[in-house]
């Protein structure tokens, strides 16, 4: 089998089999195409069913000289795992040469976080004489409310929004649909933005039903969103590096703090597996950490 056909197979695998969303098989299909120029500039080169644990193993070699961090050659293994599974299932080959194949170690990462009086202070920070002030205090509240991607929030729908049962309809990642409770503060901002700001925008065509708009009635991009969060937690004074991602992190971080159940967060997160949710519970074991350490009478003695 070429590696075209075997990359063109595999885009289908993922899309139609495993529902993964276009910008996730395009990295997939990236990672993979690494392998493959790997794989051709052998002597001699080998096609995907040549290749063996010990091609494997040179090629992860040779990305970490390269300079590649652990967790994007984790993330390259994992797409290299996909592919062999599927060559597999094609019956392409007999057996997976990734079976055996070892995972660089990951040091336990933890996601930035806001506090509610720093979430308060970015709100704070909206300029509320500026155009289309509401919406971005819709926004910020959707965002820290909901937990949502970024992606997710720029895709909701007007249709989507279930105030009245206190739920709004979400499409993730693979577009796995889920409903996600809003807070009474997030229904307000979304309101009030609808009734005095969107319903004056010209709307383009195949936007009609989008809930965030831009000036020129299009959909907001992701970019948008992540430059709208960046000034303003300068304007804030908030010295943190965040994000969109960090009011998702501050989201689930609160629940788990205040008692939530690990099931329920993994829900409205919608985390495939309960493994990622666990983050947030060793995250809040750091944090009561820091403040025992930073206030308690004796934390300081040996």
């Amino acid at each position: 089998m070429t590696w075209h056909q075997a990359l063109t197979d595999l885009r289908i695998h993922l899309k139609l089999e495993r529902s993964l969303s276009d910008r996730t098989v395009d990295g997939y299909l990236r990672d993979v195409s690494k392998l493959r120029d790997y794989a051709e500039s052998l002597s001699p080169a080998l096609s995907p069913e040549k290749v063996e644990l010990s091609d494997l193993q040179a090629f992860v070699t040779s990305v970490a000289k390269g300079g590649l961090s652990a967790a994007s050659q984790a993330r390259l293994l994992s797409a290299t795992r996909a592919f062999y599974k599927s060559l597999r299932l094609e019956k392409v080959i007999t057996s997976d040469p990734t079976e055996l194949l070892e995972s660089p170690k990951l040091g336990r990462y933890l996601p930035t976080f806001l506090t509610v009086q720093e979430i308060d202070a970015i709100e704070s920070a909206i300029d509320m004489s500026r155009p289309l002030a509401h919406r971005d205090r819709a926004i910020i509240s959707t965002l820290y409310s909901c937990g949502l991607r970024v992606s997710e929030l720029c895709g909701l729908r007007l249709s989507w929004l279930h105030f009245n049962d206190g739920f709004i309809r979400v499409i993730g990642k693979g577009d796995k649909e889920r409903l996600v409770p809003i807070g009474p503060d997030a229904v307000a901002q979304i309101t009030r933005y609808r009734e005095e700001e969107r319903i004056h925008l010209p709307v383009k065509r195949n936007a009609e039903d989008l809930l965030f708009l831009n000036a020129r009635g299009s959909g907001l991009s992701r970019v948008s969103v992540f430059k709208l969060v960046k000034v303003l937690a300068v304007k804030a004074g908030i010295q943190k590096e965040i994000s969109p991602h960090t009011f998702r992190h501050s989201f689930a971080t609160h629940l788990v703090e205040g008692g939530a159940d690990l099931r329920a967060v993994q829900e409205m997160l919608g985390h495939a597996s309960i493994t990622t949710t666990e983050i947030y519970t060793h995250l809040d074991r750091e944090y009561l950490r820091s403040n025992i350490l930073r206030f308690h009478p004796r934390a300081g003695r040996r």
